[in-house]
């Protein structure tokens, strides 16, 4: 996996008294780092105490994306007095998620926690959540929502709207109410291989949360902005939140959340439609020519955003051939809707009076056919086994 072990480690009397995973109150606290070299002694120091207090043996595992800081050396430093580790993961994309995957693959305890390392969670916090998670739940989430829970005083207006927009669009997929949360604790022990997970991004909890059908409980938090290093949140992070949020309805509610995607697609489809029917017009092409023309940036529109959404999982075919697949569907669902406006003036009086719902009724036939053909033929899987992962 493109990994490279670290010679850091700890002595063996730190650990002697929990060899194995089956120590209940041991616990791996795992971390994702890039360029948190300014933070590392800090993390290991608040670690050491909190854990220190609660009379529990641990671990702390950094998975660091091959930082150029000097985090190797500082964490070589901590590992001769603390339980520190690190894993350095080279010649793999840098990806929050799939490092935590590591980390938890490299976890020598049941008991797992995660959190970042820019100490916007507070460490102190760690023993409450091991707690939590002997109760009835398979994973603790350290939360800014839970009743008690607070968010950092200088945050924005925008960056609350921002968080808040982001938490709703998740609330359907899970029963917590700071599904985004990055602070958590869970039991190795309830996962399912961890092959299963197919995250993008750095919302990693709620794809555990999700596709591991974790039961859940909250335990407040006080989240702090960072004071050193620079965050590493971005347009293209919050970008990669919403394709994985989108992966996630599709595994949640499979065909229902299909036919919602397809629906939306072609929502937004006729808003290009439309907007090129005008255009051109403006640009002084005459309408008839416009509306033919207007079509195919459309119906271009719709089949990219249905082989990157819609259909992620199956496999993918030749560009050409599926785009020429994909309008031979949207034309046979344009007659169809077409034909059925057509059918039903002409033949039923009560739609002869009724037009309106007769065109209601024929863009209905037209989607539903256009969505079978897209489903079965033109982003059909063509063999039986296919991969059953979002990609």
């Amino acid at each position: 996996m493109g990994l490279a072990r670290n010679p850091c480690s700890w002595s063996p009397q730190l650990t002697a008294t929990s060899q194995g995973r089956a120590d209940l109150k041991a616990a791996s606290i795992v971390v994702p780092t890039y360029g948190e070299a300014s933070n590392l002694r800090a993390l290991a120091e608040r670690v050491a105490a909190a854990m220190a207090a609660s009379g529990r043996t641990w671990e702390l595992i950094l998975v660091d994306d091959d930082s150029a800081d000097g985090s190797v050396e500082i964490t070589n430093e901590l590992a001769g007095r603390l339980p520190v580790r690190m894993e350095v993961r080279r010649g793999v994309p840098r990806d929050l998620s799939t490092a935590v995957l590591e980390g938890i693959r490299l976890a020598r305890f049941d008991r797992i926690v995660v959190m970042d390392a820019d100490l916007s969670h507070p460490p102190e916090r760690i023993p409450d959540l091991l707690c939590a998670l002997d109760g009835c739940a398979d994973i603790v989430v350290g939360s800014r929502y839970a009743p008690g829970g607070e968010i950092d005083q200088g945050w924005t207006v925008w960056r609350r709207l921002n968080s808040r927009l982001a938490t709703l669009l998740a609330r359907p997929l899970v029963a917590c109410k700071d599904p985004l949360a990055g602070f958590f604790a869970l039991d190795g022990n309830t996962l399912p291989d961890l092959g299963r997970f197919y995250p993008i991004g750095y919302k990693i909890g709620l794809e555990l949360m999700v596709r591991g059908r974790l039961r859940v409980a909250e335990v407040p938090i006080a989240f702090s902005d960072r004071v050193l290093g620079a965050s590493k949140l971005n347009w293209r992070q919050q970008f990669n939140y919403l394709r994985h949020v989108h992966r996630l309805y599709l595994f949640r509610y499979g065909r229902l959340a299909r036919v919602a995607s397809f629906l939306g697609v072609g929502a937004s489809g006729f808003v290009i439609d439309v907007a090129f029917y005008l255009g051109l017009q403006g640009l002084g092409i005459e309408h008839r020519l416009a509306r033919f023309l207007s079509f195919w940036p459309a119906v271009t529109w719709n089949w990219r955003l249905n082989r990157a959404l819609t259909f992620a999982e199956r496999p993918w075919r030749p560009r050409a051939r599926q785009w020429a697949q994909f309008v031979g569907s949207s034309l046979l669902g344009l007659g169809l809707n077409v034909g059925t406006y057509t059918a039903l003036t002409s033949l039923v009086a009560f739609f002869g009076r009724n037009r309106l719902l007769a065109l209601i009724c024929g863009v209905a036939v037209g989607s539903i056919a256009n969505y079978l053909v897209a489903n079965g033929w033109v982003y059909g899987r063509r063999r039986a086994a296919t991969a059953n992962r979002l990609r």
